[in-house]
């Protein structure tokens, strides 16, 4: 899959390079959850019966980021996670468009006129709940309108699990308080946060539980503070561990920026400076405060064990 990236008009040198019939998945796809990818499959599907390439238009910085909604808590699914996820789909071209306050205030028409049409695409798919254009007036219907004579448009119904129409709204809100099975299952695969192992306060190590100090790649929503057990991808190898997420109150107060820390299992080497993927697979506990080193060595050598139950329970 190529990824282009693209601003608002199309430049001559873009026209020239990828105009081509094409079908088109268009949508901010944040989570790239179970309701996304009915989208984008919908779409791979329409460029295998019409033989013709597959893309997805999505938008960078999330237009909320950018408008400065109170409501924006980070990404779920960060732009390199995307073009892994549809590299492997099967989509051929992603393209990113920049979203700044210009754009904002494009017109659908113009938005159809400028970015759409010189692409020459064949057929735009788009979700029930699609919007575009200045404060959100284009939906689905004024885009089969607009593109009318030119391309043809196809909506794709919501993806329900359990009566509920999956969303990433949904996904947030679920791991905001800790649910991280619903979250997962929504999404359709392990919530993954990404970073490098920088130094910490290396007192893991002194009380027989070394961890690894992540710090994020990418401003991700944050799930709940807490204990979880979780899959660890270093360099292409799956590992088995436990992860705090919180501000450690058994040592700091006033602290509200968490840290993440990664007990790794079976792990002797060096990884300072290293990338890790992290999977959140299971939510063990809340993150407190204990009353000695003691009582928190106990709790998290249960925390442990209660990981390593769960992880292996999986794979059986």
């Amino acid at each position: 899959m190529e990824t282009i990236h693209i601003s608002y008009p199309l430049s001559k040198e873009i026209i020239e390079r990828f105009a081509k019939p094409q079908i088109l998945a268009l949508g901010q796809f944040d989570g790239l959850h179970l309701g996304h990818m009915s989208v984008i499959q919908a779409a791979i599907l329409e460029g295998t019966v019409h033989k013709v390439p597959t893309s997805v238009m999505t938008f960078y910085p999330h237009p909320k980021e950018v408008m400065k909604k109170g409501d924006y808590e980070g990404y779920l699914t960060p732009t390199r996670e995307k073009e892994e996820l549809l590299g492997s789909a099967g989509v051929d071209f992603l393209y990113v468009v920049e979203f700044n306050q210009d754009f904002s205030r494009i017109s659908p028409q113009d938005f159809v006129t400028e970015m759409l049409l010189p692409l020459q695409i064949h057929t735009a798919i788009v979700g029930f709940d699609f919007r575009f254009g200045h404060k959100g007036e284009g939906e689905a219907e004024m885009l089969k309108t607009l593109g009318k004579g030119n391309f043809e448009t196809y909506t794709v119904p919501p993806f329900v699990i359990d009566e509920e129409k999956v969303s990433s709204s949904g996904i947030r809100k679920y791991l905001m308080e800790g649910n991280i099975v619903l979250a997962n299952e929504w999404l359709g695969r392990p919530y993954t946060l990404s970073g490098t192992v920088i130094h910490g306060e290396k007192r893991g190590r002194t009380i027989g539980f070394p961890t690894a100090n992540v710090e994020l790649a990418e401003p991700y929503v944050l799930p709940k503070n807490g204990v979880y057990a979780v899959k660890v991808n270093h360099y292409g190898e799956e590992l088995h561990g436990v992860m705090n997420i919180g501000v450690k109150p058994t040592f700091h107060s006033g602290v509200s920026k968490p840290w993440f820390e990664v007990h790794v299992f079976n792990f002797t080497g060096d990884l300072y400076g290293q990338g890790l993927r992290v999977e959140l697979i299971s939510y063990i506990r809340e993150e407190r405060k204990f009353q000695s080193i003691d009582e928190l060595i106990t709790q998290i050598s249960k925390d442990a064990d209660t990981a390593r139950s769960l992880l292996n329970s999986l794979e059986q």
